[in-house]
């Protein structure tokens, strides 16, 4: 992923406009690895820190271009955070600080070598639709999520 200024995105005409005052999880909708990443966030944000989008909505889109991720495999998350974005194994670390105790103490992954944590990563990535399998439609959020997703 290109590294970027903080909220580089703002100034890209292709991103559109989103609120941006919380953490943002863009994830593949059809990957079900995925959608169970977004119920687990929207189970646990007690404090609604968090933001959700689909990598297929054209929000994901936009943003998968922007940071140089491709915007047709989605895999990996993409997380932005204080106009940070940061891929994957580090969107678990970040959303673990933003879910507090005791999901905060997820954030220690952090301390496993870059390489090996994208190492790992990767190779679920790669395989999730064969492990975890994949639906037709991204999930359709139950009314008292709903407004937590952006972007649709």
């Amino acid at each position: 992923m290109s590294e970027a200024v903080p909220y580089s995105y703002r100034a890209d005409p292709a991103v559109p406009a989103f609120p941006d005052d919380k953490a943002l999880v863009v994830f593949d909708g059809v990957c079900v690895l995925c959608s169970g990443f977004a119920k687990f966030i929207l189970k646990r944000d007690k404090t609604l820190a968090i933001r959700l989008a689909t990598a297929q909505s054209p929000l994901g889109q936009a943003l998968y271009r922007h940071y140089g991720l491709d915007a047709n495999e989605f895999e990996s998350n993409l997380v932005l955070a204080d106009g940070r974005a940061y891929a994957k194994l580090d969107t678990v670390a970040v959303v673990a600080e933003r879910l507090g105790r005791p999901w905060r103490a997820l954030a220690i992954l952090r301390l496993l070598p870059r390489r090996l944590g994208d190492w790992v990563y990767d190779r679920v990535a790669r395989n999730r639709y064969a492990l975890f399998g994949r639906t037709e439609h991204c999930m359709l959020p139950p009314p008292e999520w709903r407004d937590r997703f952006i972007g649709s």
